[in-house]
Protein backbone atom coordinates (compact mmCIF):
# COMPACT_ATOMS: atom_id res chain seq x y z
CA UNK A 1 0.00 0.00 0.00
CA UNK A 2 1.74 3.41 -0.34
CA UNK A 3 2.47 5.36 2.28
CA UNK A 4 2.04 8.94 -0.10
CA UNK A 5 3.88 11.80 0.02
CA UNK A 6 2.31 14.49 2.41
CA UNK A 7 4.51 16.38 4.11
CA UNK A 8 7.80 15.00 2.64
CA UNK A 9 8.24 17.76 0.24
CA UNK A 10 8.31 21.47 1.39
CA UNK A 11 8.51 24.67 -2.05
CA UNK A 12 10.98 26.52 -1.79
CA UNK A 13 9.71 29.20 -4.08
CA UNK A 14 7.92 30.17 -6.93
CA UNK A 15 7.72 32.56 -9.65
CA UNK A 16 5.34 33.34 -12.23
CA UNK A 17 5.38 35.59 -15.59
CA UNK A 18 3.22 37.54 -16.67
CA UNK A 19 0.37 36.17 -18.62
CA UNK A 20 -1.13 37.56 -21.78
CA UNK A 21 -0.01 38.25 -25.49
CA UNK A 22 3.97 38.49 -24.73
CA UNK A 23 4.86 39.79 -28.39
CA UNK A 24 7.78 40.70 -26.76
CA UNK A 25 9.29 37.75 -25.28
CA UNK A 26 9.77 34.17 -26.59
CA UNK A 27 9.77 31.20 -24.55
CA UNK A 28 13.03 31.21 -23.21
CA UNK A 29 12.80 34.39 -22.39
CA UNK A 30 9.04 33.92 -20.04
CA UNK A 31 11.21 30.74 -18.48
CA UNK A 32 13.80 33.41 -17.37
CA UNK A 33 11.20 35.80 -16.11
CA UNK A 34 9.60 32.75 -13.79
CA UNK A 35 12.41 31.24 -12.68
CA UNK A 36 14.36 34.83 -11.68
CA UNK A 37 11.43 35.20 -9.18
CA UNK A 38 11.62 31.47 -7.96
CA UNK A 39 14.99 31.27 -7.52
CA UNK A 40 15.17 34.12 -5.99
CA UNK A 41 12.00 33.31 -3.31
CA UNK A 42 14.50 30.13 -2.74
CA UNK A 43 17.06 31.80 -2.10
CA UNK A 44 20.20 29.20 -3.76
CA UNK A 45 21.74 29.63 -6.70
CA UNK A 46 21.26 27.84 -9.86
CA UNK A 47 24.11 25.19 -9.31
CA UNK A 48 22.07 23.82 -6.06
CA UNK A 49 19.00 22.58 -8.70
CA UNK A 50 19.71 18.74 -9.08
CA UNK A 51 16.73 18.08 -11.85
CA UNK A 52 14.01 20.02 -13.39
CA UNK A 53 11.30 18.74 -15.55
CA UNK A 54 9.57 21.00 -18.16
CA UNK A 55 5.88 21.04 -19.16
CA UNK A 56 5.27 21.75 -22.86
CA UNK A 57 1.68 21.14 -24.49
CA UNK A 58 2.60 21.94 -27.91
CA UNK A 59 6.07 21.58 -29.15
CA UNK A 60 6.06 21.30 -32.42
CA UNK A 61 5.02 25.69 -32.03
CA UNK A 62 7.04 27.27 -29.55
CA UNK A 63 9.71 25.38 -27.41
CA UNK A 64 11.31 21.94 -29.11
CA UNK A 65 10.78 18.30 -28.48
CA UNK A 66 13.00 17.61 -25.54
CA UNK A 67 14.21 19.69 -21.87
CA UNK A 68 17.61 21.24 -23.77
CA UNK A 69 15.87 24.78 -23.86
CA UNK A 70 15.39 24.88 -20.11
CA UNK A 71 18.49 23.94 -19.50
CA UNK A 72 19.78 26.39 -22.00
CA UNK A 73 17.66 29.36 -20.86
CA UNK A 74 18.15 28.90 -17.37
CA UNK A 75 22.10 27.58 -17.91
CA UNK A 76 21.26 24.43 -15.52
CA UNK A 77 24.27 22.74 -14.39
CA UNK A 78 24.29 19.52 -16.59
CA UNK A 79 21.37 17.83 -14.82
CA UNK A 80 18.73 16.01 -16.08
CA UNK A 81 15.95 17.80 -17.51
CA UNK A 82 12.61 15.95 -18.25
CA UNK A 83 10.01 17.12 -21.06
CA UNK A 84 6.22 16.09 -20.17
CA UNK A 85 2.70 16.46 -22.05
CA UNK A 86 -0.08 15.54 -20.46
CA UNK A 87 -2.51 17.43 -22.25
CA UNK A 88 -3.74 20.62 -20.01
CA UNK A 89 -2.45 19.16 -16.61
CA UNK A 90 0.79 19.37 -18.15
CA UNK A 91 2.26 21.87 -15.73
CA UNK A 92 0.94 19.83 -12.48
CA UNK A 93 1.97 16.67 -14.31
CA UNK A 94 5.88 18.41 -14.26
CA UNK A 95 5.57 19.61 -10.54
CA UNK A 96 4.86 16.27 -9.38
CA UNK A 97 8.21 14.82 -11.70
CA UNK A 98 10.05 17.40 -9.42
CA UNK A 99 7.94 16.48 -6.24
CA UNK A 100 8.53 12.93 -6.44
CA UNK A 101 12.28 13.12 -7.02
CA UNK A 102 11.99 14.78 -4.06
CA UNK A 103 10.38 12.29 -2.40
CA UNK A 104 12.07 9.38 -3.36
CA UNK A 105 15.58 10.51 -1.84
CA UNK A 106 16.36 10.83 -5.48
CA UNK A 107 17.15 14.94 -5.56
CA UNK A 108 17.79 17.25 -2.87
CA UNK A 109 16.06 20.04 -4.78
CA UNK A 110 14.37 20.26 -7.87
CA UNK A 111 12.57 22.39 -10.24
CA UNK A 112 9.09 22.27 -12.21
CA UNK A 113 8.36 24.67 -15.20
CA UNK A 114 5.79 25.26 -17.31
CA UNK A 115 5.61 26.96 -20.67
CA UNK A 116 3.50 27.84 -23.81
CA UNK A 117 3.71 30.88 -26.42
CA UNK A 118 0.45 30.18 -28.13
CA UNK A 119 -0.29 33.52 -29.05
CA UNK A 120 2.14 32.72 -31.82
CA UNK A 121 0.66 30.22 -33.47
CA UNK A 122 -1.56 32.83 -35.25
CA UNK A 123 -4.33 30.82 -34.64
CA UNK A 124 -7.68 31.53 -32.57
CA UNK A 125 -8.13 28.61 -30.11
CA UNK A 126 -6.29 25.80 -29.30
CA UNK A 127 -3.59 24.62 -32.24
CA UNK A 128 -4.92 21.83 -34.59
CA UNK A 129 -3.41 18.32 -33.56
CA UNK A 130 -3.89 15.08 -35.59
CA UNK A 131 -0.71 12.94 -34.64
CA UNK A 132 -1.68 9.42 -34.15
CA UNK A 133 -5.12 7.65 -33.69
CA UNK A 134 -6.09 9.49 -30.47
CA UNK A 135 -5.76 12.98 -32.04
CA UNK A 136 -7.97 11.83 -35.04
CA UNK A 137 -10.56 10.17 -33.09
CA UNK A 138 -10.98 13.33 -30.69
CA UNK A 139 -10.63 15.81 -33.90
CA UNK A 140 -13.63 14.50 -35.39
CA UNK A 141 -16.36 14.78 -32.42
CA UNK A 142 -15.75 18.30 -32.84
CA UNK A 143 -14.40 21.93 -31.38
CA UNK A 144 -13.73 22.13 -27.69
CA UNK A 145 -16.75 24.49 -27.10
CA UNK A 146 -18.47 22.23 -28.73
CA UNK A 147 -17.33 19.45 -26.42
CA UNK A 148 -18.69 21.36 -23.60
CA UNK A 149 -21.44 22.94 -24.24
CA UNK A 150 -23.00 18.97 -24.78
CA UNK A 151 -21.86 18.87 -21.07
CA UNK A 152 -23.64 21.56 -20.21
CA UNK A 153 -26.54 19.78 -22.09
CA UNK A 154 -26.00 16.50 -20.16
CA UNK A 155 -25.65 18.33 -16.49
CA UNK A 156 -28.95 19.81 -17.12
CA UNK A 157 -30.76 16.56 -17.66
CA UNK A 158 -29.56 14.38 -15.49
CA UNK A 159 -30.12 16.76 -12.89
CA UNK A 160 -33.29 18.67 -13.93
CA UNK A 161 -31.64 22.21 -13.65
CA UNK A 162 -33.24 24.84 -15.93
CA UNK A 163 -31.71 26.54 -18.81
CA UNK A 164 -31.96 30.23 -17.06
CA UNK A 165 -30.38 28.73 -13.98
CA UNK A 166 -27.57 27.03 -15.60
CA UNK A 167 -27.12 30.68 -17.66
CA UNK A 168 -27.02 32.49 -14.46
CA UNK A 169 -24.73 30.11 -12.48
CA UNK A 170 -22.17 29.86 -15.39
CA UNK A 171 -22.75 33.87 -15.74
CA UNK A 172 -22.09 34.40 -12.22
CA UNK A 173 -18.81 32.48 -12.63
CA UNK A 174 -17.48 34.14 -14.92
CA UNK A 175 -18.47 37.70 -13.40
CA UNK A 176 -16.37 36.33 -9.92
CA UNK A 177 -13.52 35.56 -12.13
CA UNK A 178 -13.18 38.90 -13.73
CA UNK A 179 -13.46 40.65 -10.21
CA UNK A 180 -11.28 38.38 -8.71
CA UNK A 181 -8.51 39.34 -12.36
CA UNK A 182 -8.86 42.88 -12.41
CA UNK A 183 -6.60 42.95 -8.44
CA UNK A 184 -4.13 40.53 -10.30
CA UNK A 185 -0.87 42.75 -11.97
CA UNK A 186 -0.31 39.22 -13.40
CA UNK A 187 -3.54 38.35 -15.02
CA UNK A 188 -3.58 38.89 -19.22
CA UNK A 189 -7.59 40.28 -18.31
CA UNK A 190 -8.30 42.69 -15.83
CA UNK A 191 -11.67 44.38 -16.92
CA UNK A 192 -14.09 43.38 -14.82
CA UNK A 193 -17.80 42.84 -16.42
CA UNK A 194 -21.42 42.22 -14.98
CA UNK A 195 -23.88 39.56 -15.32
CA UNK A 196 -25.96 41.30 -18.42
CA UNK A 197 -22.59 41.86 -20.16
CA UNK A 198 -22.21 38.02 -20.29
CA UNK A 199 -25.96 36.56 -20.94
CA UNK A 200 -26.05 38.86 -23.86
CA UNK A 201 -22.99 37.83 -25.11
CA UNK A 202 -22.19 36.54 -28.92
CA UNK A 203 -22.83 32.35 -28.60
CA UNK A 204 -20.07 30.37 -29.21
CA UNK A 205 -21.94 26.70 -28.60
CA UNK A 206 -25.19 26.82 -27.05
CA UNK A 207 -25.35 27.00 -24.19
CA UNK A 208 -21.57 28.97 -24.12
CA UNK A 209 -21.54 32.94 -24.85
CA UNK A 210 -18.38 34.38 -25.07
CA UNK A 211 -17.41 34.90 -21.61
CA UNK A 212 -17.82 31.56 -20.63
CA UNK A 213 -14.64 30.24 -22.59
CA UNK A 214 -11.45 30.91 -21.40
CA UNK A 215 -9.13 32.98 -23.68
CA UNK A 216 -5.58 31.79 -25.17
CA UNK A 217 -2.59 33.71 -24.00
CA UNK A 218 1.46 33.24 -23.38
CA UNK A 219 2.87 32.33 -20.00
CA UNK A 220 4.91 30.55 -17.74
CA UNK A 221 5.47 29.69 -13.95
CA UNK A 222 8.01 27.70 -11.62
CA UNK A 223 8.18 25.83 -8.47
CA UNK A 224 11.48 25.15 -6.71
CA UNK A 225 11.30 21.73 -4.32
CA UNK A 226 12.98 20.29 -1.88
CA UNK A 227 12.68 18.13 1.96
CA UNK A 228 11.34 20.38 4.72
CA UNK A 229 14.81 19.70 6.42
CA UNK A 230 16.58 20.97 3.90
CA UNK A 231 14.32 24.29 3.67
CA UNK A 232 14.62 24.72 7.43
CA UNK A 233 18.52 24.39 6.88
CA UNK A 234 18.14 27.15 4.38
CA UNK A 235 16.56 29.55 6.98
CA UNK A 236 12.97 28.89 5.44
CA UNK A 237 10.54 29.36 8.70
CA UNK A 238 6.92 29.62 7.44
CA UNK A 239 6.72 26.02 4.92
CA UNK A 240 4.54 25.36 2.71
CA UNK A 241 4.00 21.47 1.81
CA UNK A 242 2.47 19.10 -0.50
CA UNK A 243 -0.09 17.41 1.40
CA UNK A 244 -1.28 15.36 -2.03
CA UNK A 245 -0.33 15.25 -5.78
CA UNK A 246 -2.75 12.83 -7.69
CA UNK A 247 -3.33 12.55 -11.18
CA UNK A 248 -6.17 10.08 -13.59
CA UNK A 249 -6.65 9.33 -16.38
CA UNK A 250 -9.94 7.94 -19.07
CA UNK A 251 -9.15 4.18 -19.64
CA UNK A 252 -11.69 4.63 -21.84
CA UNK A 253 -14.56 3.46 -19.62
CA UNK A 254 -16.78 7.01 -20.00
CA UNK A 255 -17.28 5.84 -24.26
CA UNK A 256 -17.24 2.00 -23.68
CA UNK A 257 -20.42 1.50 -21.87
CA UNK A 258 -23.21 2.81 -20.91
CA UNK A 259 -22.04 4.15 -16.95
CA UNK A 260 -21.44 7.73 -17.92
CA UNK A 261 -24.08 10.17 -18.68
CA UNK A 262 -21.68 12.81 -19.75
CA UNK A 263 -22.40 15.03 -17.09
CA UNK A 264 -19.48 14.66 -14.68
CA UNK A 265 -15.35 14.02 -15.31
CA UNK A 266 -14.96 10.89 -13.96
CA UNK A 267 -11.17 11.45 -13.64
CA UNK A 268 -11.80 14.15 -11.36
CA UNK A 269 -13.55 11.88 -8.91
CA UNK A 270 -10.86 9.43 -8.85
CA UNK A 271 -8.08 11.75 -8.67
CA UNK A 272 -10.04 14.22 -6.00
CA UNK A 273 -10.66 10.83 -3.78
CA UNK A 274 -7.36 9.81 -3.99
CA UNK A 275 -5.79 12.91 -2.99
CA UNK A 276 -7.85 13.65 -0.14
CA UNK A 277 -7.07 10.23 1.10
CA UNK A 278 -3.58 10.58 0.92
CA UNK A 279 -3.72 14.60 2.36
CA UNK A 280 -6.13 12.92 5.51
CA UNK A 281 -9.31 15.09 4.30
CA UNK A 282 -12.39 13.13 5.17
CA UNK A 283 -14.58 16.00 4.62
CA UNK A 284 -13.54 18.55 1.87
CA UNK A 285 -16.46 21.27 2.32
CA UNK A 286 -14.89 21.82 5.62
CA UNK A 287 -11.35 21.03 5.11
CA UNK A 288 -10.21 22.79 1.86
CA UNK A 289 -10.18 26.61 2.38
CA UNK A 290 -8.90 27.57 -1.29
CA UNK A 291 -9.44 26.32 -4.62
CA UNK A 292 -7.99 26.81 -8.30
CA UNK A 293 -9.81 24.48 -10.85
CA UNK A 294 -9.77 23.77 -14.68
CA UNK A 295 -12.16 27.17 -15.55
CA UNK A 296 -11.49 26.57 -19.70
CA UNK A 297 -15.25 27.18 -19.61
CA UNK A 298 -17.76 28.23 -16.93
CA UNK A 299 -19.67 24.59 -16.70
CA UNK A 300 -16.35 22.88 -16.17
CA UNK A 301 -15.38 25.00 -13.16
CA UNK A 302 -19.35 24.27 -11.93
CA UNK A 303 -19.19 20.82 -12.67
CA UNK A 304 -16.22 20.08 -10.79
CA UNK A 305 -17.26 21.60 -7.77
CA UNK A 306 -19.56 18.66 -7.39
CA UNK A 307 -16.34 16.37 -8.89
CA UNK A 308 -14.54 17.33 -5.67
CA UNK A 309 -16.71 16.44 -3.91
CA UNK A 310 -17.67 19.81 -2.12
CA UNK A 311 -20.81 20.75 -3.88
CA UNK A 312 -23.81 17.81 -3.29
CA UNK A 313 -24.29 16.49 -6.42
CA UNK A 314 -26.53 18.51 -8.34
CA UNK A 315 -26.36 21.58 -6.20
CA UNK A 316 -22.95 23.14 -7.55
CA UNK A 317 -25.32 25.94 -9.60
CA UNK A 318 -26.99 26.27 -6.12
CA UNK A 319 -23.68 27.08 -4.24
CA UNK A 320 -22.47 29.30 -7.00
CA UNK A 321 -25.35 31.34 -7.40
CA UNK A 322 -25.34 32.18 -3.18
CA UNK A 323 -21.60 33.01 -3.30
CA UNK A 324 -19.92 30.16 -1.63
CA UNK A 325 -17.31 30.04 -4.43
CA UNK A 326 -16.75 33.80 -4.51
CA UNK A 327 -13.62 35.91 -2.73
CA UNK A 328 -15.84 36.81 0.27
CA UNK A 329 -17.08 32.95 0.17
CA UNK A 330 -16.69 29.80 2.25
CA UNK A 331 -14.30 28.44 -0.38
CA UNK A 332 -13.08 30.78 -2.64
CA UNK A 333 -12.33 29.67 -6.28
CA UNK A 334 -10.20 31.40 -8.75
CA UNK A 335 -9.44 34.09 -6.56
CA UNK A 336 -6.41 35.14 -8.70
CA UNK A 337 -8.94 35.50 -11.78
CA UNK A 338 -8.01 31.79 -12.75
CA UNK A 339 -8.57 30.48 -16.57
CA UNK A 340 -11.17 32.87 -17.36
CA UNK A 341 -8.56 36.03 -17.02
CA UNK A 342 -5.32 34.24 -17.63
CA UNK A 343 -5.99 32.58 -20.76
CA UNK A 344 -4.52 29.31 -20.67
CA UNK A 345 -1.20 28.74 -22.09
CA UNK A 346 -1.16 25.37 -21.35
CA UNK A 347 2.01 23.76 -20.09
CA UNK A 348 2.21 26.45 -17.76
CA UNK A 349 -1.71 26.72 -16.39
CA UNK A 350 -1.41 24.09 -13.51
CA UNK A 351 1.63 25.62 -11.86
CA UNK A 352 0.06 29.11 -11.95
CA UNK A 353 -2.91 27.62 -9.95
CA UNK A 354 -0.35 26.38 -7.17
CA UNK A 355 1.54 29.44 -7.39
CA UNK A 356 -1.51 31.69 -6.30
CA UNK A 357 -2.08 29.39 -3.51
CA UNK A 358 1.05 28.98 -2.15
CA UNK A 359 1.42 32.95 -2.46
CA UNK A 360 -2.03 32.99 -0.18
CA UNK A 361 -0.85 30.59 2.38
CA UNK A 362 2.05 32.64 3.40
CA UNK A 363 -0.12 35.69 2.74
CA UNK A 364 1.84 37.13 0.08
CA UNK A 365 -0.58 37.91 -2.28
CA UNK A 366 -1.62 41.46 -2.22
CA UNK A 367 -5.12 42.98 -2.89
CA UNK A 368 -6.52 39.84 -3.57
CA UNK A 369 -5.08 38.26 -0.27
CA UNK A 370 -7.39 36.38 1.73
CA UNK A 371 -7.87 38.42 5.46
CA UNK A 372 -7.43 34.72 6.95
CA UNK A 373 -5.17 32.78 5.15
CA UNK A 374 -6.02 29.28 3.96
CA UNK A 375 -5.35 26.56 6.03
CA UNK A 376 -5.40 23.60 3.08
CA UNK A 377 -5.61 24.53 -0.96
CA UNK A 378 -6.44 22.49 -3.64
CA UNK A 379 -5.70 23.07 -7.08
CA UNK A 380 -7.40 20.88 -10.11
CA UNK A 381 -6.51 20.72 -13.99
CA UNK A 382 -8.56 18.88 -16.64
CA UNK A 383 -7.19 17.82 -19.69
CA UNK A 384 -8.86 16.57 -22.88
CA UNK A 385 -12.73 16.32 -23.34
CA UNK A 386 -15.41 15.21 -21.41
CA UNK A 387 -15.67 11.97 -22.87
CA UNK A 388 -11.40 11.31 -23.05
CA UNK A 389 -10.16 13.27 -20.19
CA UNK A 390 -7.03 13.33 -17.59
CA UNK A 391 -7.40 15.13 -14.22
CA UNK A 392 -4.67 16.45 -11.60
CA UNK A 393 -5.25 17.52 -8.00
CA UNK A 394 -2.66 19.21 -5.73
CA UNK A 395 -3.02 20.01 -2.41
CA UNK A 396 -0.68 22.33 -0.53
CA UNK A 397 -0.95 23.40 3.23
CA UNK A 398 1.61 25.15 5.57
CA UNK A 399 3.75 22.85 7.34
Amino acid sequence: MPSGIKDKVAILGMGCAKFGERWDKDGDSLMVEAYEEAIADAGIGTSQIDAAWLSVAFDAVNIGPSGIPLAMALRLGDVGVTKVENYCASGTEAFRGAVYAVASGAADIALAMGVEKLKDTGYGGLPVRSRGTTFDMVGVTGSAPGQFAQLASAYRAAHDVSKDDLKRAMAHISVKSHDNGAKNPKAHLRKRIDIETVLNAPLIAEPLGLYDCCGVSDGAACAIVTTPEIARSLGKTDLVTVKALQIAASNGWEIQGAGWNGSYFHTTRVAATRAYQEAGVTAPRDQISLMEVHDCFSVTELVTMEDLHVSREGEGWKDVLNGFFDAGGTIPCQIDGGLKCFGHPIGASGLRMIYENYLQLLGRAGERQRKKPPSLALSHNLGGMPSQNVSAVAIVGLA
